[in-house]
């Protein structure tokens, strides 16, 4: 059990096991698990650990998974043969596709979950180089009301998220959990 995804779920444990500060701002409640892209199959088979984790201490957990979220909305589309035989003229669209997702998703959200409760993000890797996962997550922050849990595929240092671990990462206001020490 010494494994890295073992590690992540213990210091997640950790994290929650102790009383959150009731004063933050909506961004400041987000809490970015991060793992390394490698492992995305692993953290899909072991998300109910978290969710046990997270229902052990209190909180109870809603998950959402956006891994076909442009898939469905592609599937939406009208003109989604063209964009078919031209991609590029799908590159003007991808604000829309962000802006729905984030609609989507908060319409999502249980109304009954409270400031001590769980709002899970699972697939954000399949919005690289379709959306920015730090713009959703600024948009659907101040919609739960207790913690968001982004999984997160990537890399986390001096205080910059790098999606897949790509070159240009960005810095955010939240919370790192990563496998490895900070």
């Amino acid at each position: 059990m010494g494994d890295r995804l073992s590690k992540l779920i213990q210091r997640f444990t950790t994290y929650i096991s102790v009383p959150w500060r009731s004063v933050l701002s909506a961004e400041e409640r987000a809490v970015f698990v991060v793992y390394h892209k490698e492992d995305e199959l692993k953290l899909r088979a072991r998300v109910c650990e978290f969710e046990i984790a997270a229902t052990q201490h209190g909180h109870r957990w809603q998950l959402l998974d956006i891994t076909n979220g442009f898939a469905q909305w592609m599937g939406e589309q009208d003109y989604k043969e063209a964009y078919f035989d031209d991609p590029e003229l799908l590159l003007a669209n991808y604000e829309f596709f962000a802006e729905e997702l984030a609609q989507r998703l908060r319409a999502e959200i249980d109304p009954t979950l409270g400031s001590n409760d769980i709002v899970a993000i699972l697939g954000t890797g399949t919005l690289f180089g379709f959306a920015s996962v730090s713009d959703l997550i600024k948009t659907l922050s101040p919609a739960v009301k207790g913690k968001l849990l982004v999984f997160f595929p990537g890399e986390y240092h001096d205080n910059n998220f790098s999606l897949l671990d790509a070159k240009d990462g960005w810095g955010y206001h939240a919370t790192a959990i990563c496998h490895h020490n900070e």
